[in-house]
């Protein structure tokens, strides 16, 4: 199957015209014959953390009702950044459409980035728990943005959850272009499964995002990517037989030492 990645800059607070954007942009990802599309962090509201405790919602308001009726109305798979209001706390939040129209999967931001002037700690509440679903034959492990820098969440997407294809949501700044570069290139290689990374570009309060999304395959090879700066749609063949013959070539999962890896693990005070 096809799968898009869409680079777009987002307006800050204005739900209606972000979603309009992502209309527009799943509907180019249709016409190239994608079964999927991938939008990046936050692209509902912008990613100002001012302005997500403003406008950030229940899904049974705001962006997510939206994007279900244009999944619906494509018949195209939709997986989007998004924010999520629940009760007092709000979530930095990742919602998976299907072609019917149906919310099917969730994730939410499970490592928050505490540096400021972002400290996302102060809006967001952190989920607890690693997601992965079934998208016909691959197996969907969800990420947002600074997940990337911690590889324990892949391993476990990969290894304990079976997953061979990271769909990674992102609002990352241009201080740190290489960074993005090179960290989803090695989620890609040491797991021997796909990335497909949808990053931002354009100004949140000063602050630049570097675009570069891309898909990436099994044995690390950047098969579609975007600039650094523009709004694009990358597109791109997944393929179930590229997985199976990457992994069949290097049996890395199969060479793992998990005797060891546990006993590391249990903290033995003489190593």
């Amino acid at each position: 199957m096809k799968i898009a990645a869409a680079q777009i800059a987002c307006s800050r607070g204005d739900i209606d015209a972000n979603v309009a954007k992502m209309r527009q942009f799943a509907e180019r990802a249709k016409n190239a014959g994608a079964g999927l599309v991938v939008f990046p962090e936050m692209a509902d509201t912008g990613y100002s953390m001012t302005i997500i405790q403003e406008r950030a919602t229940t899904w049974t308001e705001g962006a997510v009702p939206q994007l279900q009726e244009t999944a619906a109305k494509l018949a195209i798979g939709i997986i989007s950044g998004v924010s999520e209001r629940e009760g007092g706390a709000i979530y930095n939040s990742q919602v998976v459409i299907d072609a019917s129209g149906q919310v099917v999967g969730k994730y939410r931001k499970t490592h928050l980035f505490g540096p400021a002037p972002v400290e996302e700690h102060k809006c967001f509440s952190p989920g607890n728990e690693l997601v992965s679903l079934p998208w016909g034959a691959l197996r969907l492990g969800l990420t947002i943005c600074y997940d990337l820098r911690f590889p324990e969440v892949y391993r476990i997407l990969a290894c304990e959850q079976r997953s061979d294809v990271f769909i990674i949501s992102s609002a990352w700044p241009f201080p740190r272009a290489e960074h993005l570069r090179v960290l989803a290139l090695a989620r890609a290689i040491e797991n021997q499964s796909y990335v497909i990374l949808s990053n931002r570009v354009g100004k949140d309060e000063g602050v630049s995002s570097c675009g570069g999304s891309a898909i990436i395959d099994p044995y690390g090879v950047i098969v579609a990517a975007a600039s650094a700066d523009r709004e694009e749609l990358v597109v791109a063949e997944v393929s179930e037989e590229t997985i199976r013959s990457v992994r069949d070539r290097m049996p890395v999962f199969a060479d793992r030492r998990e005797e060891l890896y546990e006993k590391r693990s249990k903290g033995d005070a003489r190593s």
